[in-house]
């Protein structure tokens, strides 16, 4: 018979979007920058928050019961995870990401998930990428929150993967071109090109151009499915764009990238991958069910097959390893 503890668990998933809400609605009102100069009351942080000071307590207790902030006595502080990674203006700041694209854009789609999984969705559902970027606003904001949430798996990225001898990248979709820009940088000789919707490369070129790198990366405007590709690169990297488009046009993405790779060329596959034996990582499991949402046709990709498909495929020193523990992995591999 289930017994107490599995009930918790139940109601501690269930309750899980009351937790979003709490942190989209902490970012909303800079509650974690606020803490950044030090612990303050609940009524010092609805004061600078312009909320009232009884509804801020409510949402500061809900916080510390979440972890992201701790309370000792009256005097609220930030946890170090919200320390590092919500303050606005910190090295490792992704609270755009996840207020901006996670709350305002994917939860409301989460909405299309059961008629997305029994493929019942109304002809004017967002249905894919190509139909969700062809709106020029919900682009922008989709790609300047997903410009700062990639900024550290391609710290990442660069840290992994030693690129020294590659002249030419091709990214493609690679969006503003985080990558692109973060492998430049850690690669003086590496110059890319970035292959993405139109609404997408239109501001992909303003990031490229602030970060000073316009003579060494250009944008090709297209549909990464559709779009013709430049040959001989050295690299050809893909980072979110497994989980984004149908599952039977991977094989044939693979394919590409060993056509249009230079003999002995790489090609990197970033993405949220799970185990081969579909139990986990938690955290990627969740986040191929959102993309199912507005992707209905999307794959459940996993580190077995994936290998496998390079191998197929012709591509030698085949590996797939985690990138971000717990959420995302990266596949290698060789064109002979």
């Amino acid at each position: 018979m289930a017994g107490l503890t599995e009930a918790e668990e139940i109601s501690d998933i269930a309750f899980a979007y009351m937790g979003s809400k709490a942190l989209f609605a902490a970012i909303r009102f800079d509650i974690f920058t606020i803490l950044a100069d030090g612990p303050r009351t609940a009524d010092a942080i609805a004061e600078a928050a312009g909320l009232p000071p009884e509804r801020c307590r409510t949402l500061m207790t809900a916080l510390t019961s979440l972890g992201l902030t701790t309370a000792d006595g009256d005097l609220f502080a930030n946890s170090q995870a919200a320390e590092a990674f919500l303050v606005k203006g910190a090295k490792y700041d992704f609270s755009d990401y996840l207020s901006r694209q996670v709350g305002q854009q994917m939860y409301p789609l989460m909405d299309q998930i059961e008629p997305a999984l029994k493929d019942e969705l109304d002809e004017d559902a967002t249905d894919s990428y190509d139909t969700w970027f062809s709106d020029a606003e919900e682009a922008r904001l989709y790609s300047e929150s997903q410009h700062a949430g990639s900024l550290g798996p391609a710290r990442g990225l660069a840290k992994r993967v030693d690129l020294s001898g590659a002249r030419k990248l091709l990214d493609v979709g690679g969006g503003t071109g985080a990558m692109a820009i973060t492998l430049c940088k850690a690669n003086p000789e590496l110059t890319a090109t970035i292959l993405d919707f139109p609404n997408v490369a239109s501001l992909g070129r303003e990031y490229v151009e602030e970060a000073g790198l316009s003579a060494r990366i250009a944008y090709r405007e297209g549909n990464a499915l559709e779009a013709e590709w430049p040959t001989g690169q050295d690299v050809i990297l893909m980072s979110y764009l497994f989980s984004g488009v149908p599952d039977h046009t991977h094989a044939d993405l693979i394919a590409r990238a060993y056509d249009h790779l230079a003999p002995g060329g790489r090609l990197l596959i970033h993405d949220f991958v799970v185990d081969a034996d579909h139990t986990g990582p938690k955290n990627t499991a969740l986040w191929q069910l959102q993309h199912t949402a507005f992707t209905p046709e999307a794959r459940s990709l996993d580190d077995a097959w994936l290998a496998g498909a390079l191998e197929h495929a012709g591509f030698e020193n085949v590996d797939v390893a985690p990138l971000i523990p717990g959420m995302t992995k990266l596949a290698q591999g060789t064109r002979p």
